[in-house]
């Protein structure tokens, strides 16, 4: 049973890291591609 506990909480670092790295992804991802061509940068 303790190697039960000790796995859920190993495996949630891994788990918990790729969801908070695929929500910042997709955000940069929509910003990369729906807000930059909306506002072009001054070619000056």
């Amino acid at each position: 049973m303790l190697f039960a506990k000790v796995w859920t909480y190993w495996i949630a670092v891994p788990l918990v890291a790729g969801a908070v790295l695929f929500v910042v992804a997709t955000i940069v991802g929509y910003l990369v591609k729906v807000t930059r061509p909306r506002y072009p940068r001054n070619q000056a």
